[in-house]
């Protein structure tokens, strides 16, 4: 199942890290890159495996950022035996070789973790398609900050300019078989009225998650993201209506049509449907 949310946590930071879990997200992105200090990424590398290495995440899926360039195949080396990892997120993906010279480094190491590529330049959006089709691609994510800066765009309050690049993203997604890539961060964590249009702009786009910079953004990123009763209940009745007529196209209960394109949308709905956590 997607992740509603994804919650960066800067590796160099122990007391971060200690408490990431309690947190309440859906997955967590360990960052090796930017949110730690250039003087401190040997430390943070050897600090995230060792608690790698102890870790048990639970229902959380645990995914590590590496750097880009010449440490990035430390960073996977350091981190890929660990059992807690879920994957790696590989800043400034380019190209497929990149993914595929990470995908061998797992493998080497006997790791079943899975890649997500962060599109960060107009070369790595144009070659999004061939990307998302390279091995162990799970999903795609957006890193829409350095993208604007290359670009030379100039996103109005509900970033029109950028639409064109979602959907580039979520289309080859698609074609690929991917999961819906993951939104982009709201880096003002306090405006929660804005984070909750971005996201729902995110949602209409095809995203069904974001990545957050603050454990303050989780609720309103799970309440976008999270399917209501009203929607999962007419997603039910659908598809039980559709399966009793034998796959054939029928008319709903609002008087509407029902067919094997309405049903695939309300397969997806009910797919994002999550069982309570506990009492």
């Amino acid at each position: 199942m997607p992740p509603r949310s994804a919650l960066y946590v800067p590796g160099h930071r122990a007391d971060l890290l200690s408490r990431a879990l309690e947190r309440g997200a859906d997955s967590l992105i360990v960052d090796l890159e930017d949110a730690v200090p250039l003087d401190q990424k040997d430390a943070a590398r050897a600090a995230v495996a060792a608690w790698l290495a102890d870790l048990d995440p639970g229902d959380c899926a645990v995914w590590v950022r590496v750097n880009p360039g010449a440490p990035r195949l430390a960073d996977v080396e350091a981190i890929a035996a660990s059992p807690a990892l879920a994957g790696i997120c590989l800043a400034k993906t380019d190209d497929v070789a990149e993914v595929e010279a990470v995908a061998d480094l797992l493998t080497w190491n006997g790791s079943s973790a899975a890649i997500a590529p962060v599109l960060e330049t107009a070369t790595a959006v144009l070659a999004a398609p061939a990307i998302a089709r390279a091995p162990r691609v799970r999903r795609l994510q957006l890193g829409e900050a350095d993208l604007v800066g290359e670009l030379g765009l100039e996103p109005d309050e509900v970033q029109s300019e950028l639409a064109w690049i979602r959907t580039m993203v979520v289309l080859a997604s698609s074609a690929a078989g991917l999961e819906p890539p993951l939104g982009p961060v709201a880096t003002d964590f306090r405006d929660l009225d804005a984070l909750r249009a971005s996201s729902l702009r995110l949602r209409r786009a095809g995203f069904r998650g974001r990545a957050c910079i603050h454990p303050a953004q989780l609720a309103v990123v799970h309440e976008v993201f999270t399917p209501s009763d009203a929607e999962v209940a007419a997603a039910r009745a659908a598809v039980e209506r559709f399966d009793a007529a034998g796959g054939g196209a029928v008319v709903g209960a609002d008087g509407t049509l029902v067919d094997e394109a309405v049903v695939r949308r309300s397969r997806r709905i009910l797919a994002q449907v999550r069982e309570p956590s506990g009492p």
